[in-house]
């Protein structure tokens, strides 16, 4: 009868291989634009009668040079505009921006209450449910063209602090 320890050792390729589940299904949120990542695409479920919804992400540059996200459009909304909270007279307000730079070896973080891509007049009211994704492209100066899925979620993701807002 072999030792119960030798029997565990038998086990381990399968554990190794569980545990890179998670880490792949990490790697299907992540796209590549040339030397940025976008990470984790995702937008609220849009509200009952709600003529706007937003869209976030993360952006991460690996490059030694900056690069400027400066448009983005999607094929469900009629126009999608480059957004940023700023504080204004003691109050918060949303500007429309006309890029948003990824400095180089840094990140542009698309979060509730920072930048992000406000869609408008929503033309597939049907693609914003929990559980749909729909393509956006995002229109990088340096990358180019880049066309990732952003997952439509029911509430903000639990690993962001920041809280959600509606327009």
């Amino acid at each position: 009868m072999r030792p119960l320890w030798i029997a565990c050792l038998a086990l381990l390729p399968g554990l190794a291989l569980l545990s890179g589940l998670p880490s792949a299904y990490a790697e299907e949120h992540q796209y590549k634009a040339g030397d940025l990542s976008i990470v984790t695409p995702w937008s609220q479920e849009l509200p009952p009668n709600s003529p706007t919804v937003a869209v976030y992400f993360v952006l991460r540059n690996l490059g030694i040079s900056d690069d400027t996200l400066n448009s983005v459009d999607t094929p469900i909304a009629a126009t999608a505009q480059l957004h940023q909270h700023i504080s204004q007279d003691g109050m918060m307000k949303m500007q429309q921006v006309q890029g948003v730079i990824i400095p180089a070896n840094g990140r542009a973080v698309f979060a509730p209450m920072n930048f992000h891509v406000m869609l408008l007049d929503i033309k597939d009211r049907g693609s914003l449910q929990a559980g749909k994704t729909f393509p956006i492209t995002l229109h990088f100066e340096k990358a180019g063209d880049f066309v990732v899925n952003v997952e439509v979620l029911k509430q903000a993701p639990a690993d962001d602090a920041a809280p959600a807002h509606n327009h």
